[in-house]
């Protein structure tokens, strides 16, 4: 009985060590004790404050332009839509493009100056007209979709990438760039670009 207390003893020393050699889990964000956990960056893909930085800095400029004060905040609140973004960079940021979309669907939402198609809806659709699931802008697609959806304008773009290395260092040089097409004419209403870089140190 000795010599099983004894090995015993050992196995709950180990039992009660373990959780201090646990991995470290740290909660963050706002309403926490580490609100700006999110900031730093952790590699030169896009993450979450780079993707809310492009969508704020597009929405201000639209917000700010000749198209957005005369025709859409004159107008009773246009049906507007997203077309994918066209994913131009050599990275695989599929769920990155996912969060881009749902960021700039809830934007537009919150200016309350335009109703906004739900996507969910909208690729519904797509695949019951038996178009190209994700497929580029294309105009005569736009124009057939739009008419099925009543939407009166199109935000379409792509995101692409300028990817460097010297030495040690890589910097990746994001661009954002939106446009806003109307669907009965196929005019560019407003376009622009924003762009955000990340570098690394190895």
């Amino acid at each position: 009985m000795t010599r099983l207390r004894a090995l015993a003893f050992p196995l709950v020393l180990t039992f009660f060590a373990t959780p201090a050699c646990a991995p470290q889990v740290t909660r963050g964000g706002e309403g926490t004790a580490n609100p700006d956990l999110d900031r730093p960056a952790l590699s030169v893909k896009l993450d979450r404050e780079d993707i809310n930085y492009l969508v704020a800095d597009y929405l201000k400029h639209l917000s700010a332009s000749r198209f957005w004060t005369t025709e859409v905040e004159q107008a009773d609140r246009p049906l507007v839509a997203i077309w994918p973004i066209t994913n131009e960079t050599t990275l695989h940021i599929d769920d990155q493009m996912a969060t881009l979309l749902s960021s700039i669907e809830t934007s537009l939402v919150n200016t309350g100056d335009v109703r906004v198609v739900d996507r969910a809806r909208q690729e519904a659709l797509v695949r019951e007209i038996g178009m190209q699931q994700g497929a580029a802008y294309n105009p005569s697609s736009a124009q057939r979709l739009g008419e099925q959806l009543g939407v009166q304008y199109f935000f379409t773009g792509k995101i692409s990438s300028v990817d460097e290395k010297l030495k040690n260092v890589r910097r990746v040089q994001y661009s954002l760039f939106l446009q806003v097409i109307e669907i009965e004419t196929g005019l560019i209403e407003f376009q622009n670009e924003v762009t955000r870089s990340k570098q690394i140190k190895k």
